[in-house]
């Protein structure tokens, strides 16, 4: 079954989670009870199915743990990235409507503006002790009890686009109320299907967590039963060290990562056993033609790429195999039909011709407070 709470009962004591650096780990028994424990603080503090729930937090187990509290709470919920301006972080905090804001003793700097200018009926908490404006998220969470909550649903995440052309923009999908379980079909497809993931899956997860993919592959490995190693932060020495003591067989990096990797010095990057790589996902921005020949030649053709958005309205996919048959594609349409059309006349275009990249026929989104 694709949830974490139906592996906390078949495989317990199997790890979920586990951080890199510090060696924090939470099996699937103990994401089962405190993702029950903060399913039941959300509702006592009144939060409802399509409700919705902002945090601003560094890579963490906690972080994880609010993420499948909320998605087993039917909530929405918004991950904010840490390196936005505060003036920034309030707007998304405001403009999701969030009844909950979470944070850590390292970020809450950087939420001053929801202390300063205060957001009526917005309970603000942080991991650990108290601090001034904040309530214990972590003595509140011990406080309930660890049983699920009688109106169980499936929630979802509610990412805010870049904002590159304008205020970031909340993506917001059609919530069904959903019972736990519930298959993703773009995860049977991309992370089962395409890239073989299942309960024996050891992913190794480089990246940002409040990014769409990060967040939603590790939240794909747990539904699957599988074990994400989560790195603090991206250095490229520590990558292939944690490989090779995993036994990682999955992960997911940006095209920066791949040409950190490649500069390393040759007796360095043959130290590390990389073999038990089964595929390496990758996504977010264009790749060289050179640096992933590299990385070819290097680990072999396990490369998988995508090309997609936080909107996930449209995805096309790309193996290492038909990329060496035509270099530099970005694969063929795995949701939504493609439609090169021109930037002026908003007419679909021959091939060959350069022009705006549209999907057709994918899943339904609305721009939150923005639909237009």
């Amino acid at each position: 079954m694709f949830h974490p709470s139906f592996h906390a009962r078949a495989t317990s004591d199997k790890i979920a989670y586990q951080m890199l650096g510090t060696g924090a780990a939470i099996t699937y028994s103990e994401l089962d009870r405190r993702s029950n424990q903060g399913a039941q603080l959300f509702r006592t503090l009144g939060l409802r199915p399509g409700d919705h729930i902002a945090f601003l937090l560094e890579n963490s187990i906690a972080f994880l743990v609010i993420c499948w509290a909320a998605q087993r709470s039917g909530l929405f919920y918004t991950a904010i990235s840490r390196y936005l301006k505060p003036d920034e972080i309030a707007y998304i905090v405001r403009d999701c409507g969030a009844r909950v804001f979470i944070t850590s003793p390292y970020c809450a700097p950087a939420a001053q503006a929801l202390i300063d200018q205060p957001i009526p009926e917005l309970t603000l908490f942080t991991t650990g002790a108290p601090a001034l404006g904040f309530e214990s998220w972590d003595e509140a969470l011990a406080e309930q009890p660890q049983t699920p909550i009688d109106d169980e649903a499936v929630g979802n995440d509610m990412l805010y686009s870049s904002g590159t052309t304008g205020k970031p923009k909340g993506v917001e999908r059609e919530f069904a109320f959903e019972p736990l379980g519930t298959v993703n079909p773009l995860l049977q497809l991309l992370c089962v299907n395409i890239c073989g993931m299942g309960p024996e899956t050891i992913y190794l997860s480089p990246a940002p967590l409040y990014h769409a993919a990060p967040l939603r592959f590790n939240m794909s490995v747990a539904a699957l039963g599988g074990t994400s190693i989560i790195m603090e932060r991206f250095e490229p020495e520590a990558y292939l060290r944690a490989i090779e003591a995993h036994r990682v067989t999955h992960s997911q990096l940006v095209p920066t990562m791949f040409v950190r990797l490649l500069k390393m010095p040759d007796e360095i990057r043959r130290r590390y056993d990389v073999s038990s790589l089964r595929a390496a996902i990758h996504a977010a921005a264009p790749c060289p033609v050179d640096v992933k020949a590299q990385m070819i030649d290097w680990w072999g053709p396990i490369l998988v790429e995508y090309y997609a958005g936080t909107e996930a309205n449209g995805v096309t996919i790309c193996t290492s195999s038909d990329w060496l048959a035509h270099r530099g594609t970005v694969g063929r349409s795995l949701v939504g039909a493609i439609k090169i059309v021109d930037d002026l006349s908003g007419a679909e275009l021959p091939p060959r011709q350069i022009g705006s990249v549209y999907f057709a026929g994918g899943p339904q989104f609305a721009y939150h407070n923005d639909p237009e």
